[in-house]
């Protein structure tokens, strides 16, 4: 079996050599670059099955860097360094394109666990024979193109927003609690943190919903989590 390749993009030195040196112990190839303009010629070299990303680079940081890739349709999963706390800047890697995120200081063997969860998800995607649209009122979603229209138009949905919304039309009809969705959608229990979760649904109704405050397809439980229902048809008067 081939090793798994890791690109980790840190300038800290230290940093990425503690990252390199516990990564290669697990059995991954790891190469190392050090500032953002430098993935885009290391993903043509090196092809990484992950990026190990930090947030404040030189040149370019973090979030351009996911924007880029994305933009490019480059869906290499990304973890995302960041030594800031704000629950706000890690949403907004999350909403950049970025897969996971780890707040520094971290243990590499968190960082290990984190890239197995990323790389378990990868080999359970549905296969093609499941791909078939899921419609659930004026919803369609097709999970093999990564595609959402509403009434035939594209919604426009960060990968994550994305993962989300496909998680909920799987589980239609049923109580999810913020834990099973962190746990659904990001392959990772964030240590009870579950704002992330309600961040994320609010701004899927954003885009979803006629009216996010009066919501038809994804509705809250009160103290639970959320469910996904098929919205209710309302008869015209004759």
């Amino acid at each position: 079996m081939m090793k798994k390749k890791i690109l980790v993009v840190d300038d800290e030195p230290s940093i990425s050599m503690l990252i390199e040196f516990n990564l290669k112990l697990v059995g991954f190839e790891v190469h190392c670059v050090f500032d953002g303009e430098a993935v885009f010629d290391a993903i043509q070299t090196f092809r990484p099955d992950l990026i190990v990303l930090d947030l404040m680079l030189p040149k370019m940081d973090g979030f351009q860097v996911c924007r880029k890739l994305r933009n490019q349709n480059n869906l290499v999963p990304i973890i995302m360094l960041t030594a800031m706390q704000d629950l706000t800047d890690k949403i907004a890697g999350l909403d950049n394109g970025a897969d996971d995120y780890m707040t520094k200081p971290f243990s590499p063997q968190e960082l290990i666990s984190r890239i197995h969860a990323i790389h378990r998800r990868i080999q359970t995607l549905p296969s093609a024979t499941e791909n078939a649209p899921i419609t659930i009122g004026q919803i369609s979603v097709k999970a093999d193109q990564r595609e959402v229209t509403m009434n035939g138009a594209p919604i426009e949905l960060t990968p994550k927003e994305f993962e989300l919304l496909l998680f909920l039309c799987k589980h239609r009809g049923k109580v999810l609690s913020r834990q099973q969705l962190l746990h659904g959608v990001w392959d990772y229990h964030f240590l009870g943190d579950t704002r992330i979760v309600d961040v994320h649904i609010s701004h899927l109704r954003d885009k979803i919903e006629q009216n996010a405050r009066n919501p038809e397809y994804i509705m809250t439980i009160r103290n639970v989590g959320y469910k996904l229902t098929e919205p209710v048809v309302k008869e015209s008067l004759a």
